[in-house]
């Protein structure tokens, strides 16, 4: 299965997500700090990263374009409570995969990642 990172600034949203997700056999790590998870995605191995598009310091967007830096080939799912057609296609331009919108639908949360991840 896949090594996912989760980034959102509400904690309880990333352990939902690693709950959800680690009961289909993935290996999680939520983050609140943007810092640290662009961190961990440059020590490679990550296939996977979840984005919330607010955060504290930074947007989605932007933690997606300095992951893209280090990890070029890495598959992306946006998170958004707010979705824009703005965001949307500057979240799909950067290379995002997918988008969902919060509250998280398990189902399609679920079948987003598997798609994304060939499986």
């Amino acid at each position: 299965m896949a090594v996912i990172v989760v980034v959102d600034d509400v904690s309880d949203a990333g352990v939902m997500i690693k709950r959800i997700l680690e009961r289909q056999g993935h290996k999680v790590t939520p983050f609140t700090e943007e810092e640290d998870a662009i961190k961990h995605v440059a020590k490679g191995g990550t296939d996977l990263a979840i984005l919330d598009i607010k955060l504290k310091k930074m947007t989605g967007v932007d933690v997606l374009a300095e992951m893209r830096k280090s990890a070029p080939d890495l598959k992306v799912i946006m998170l958004t409570g707010y979705p824009t057609l703005e965001t949307a296609r500057e979240s799909l331009k950067l290379g995002a995969s997918e988008y969902c919108v919060k509250p998280i639908d398990k189902e399609e949360l679920e079948s987003k990642v598997a798609e994304v991840l060939g499986l």
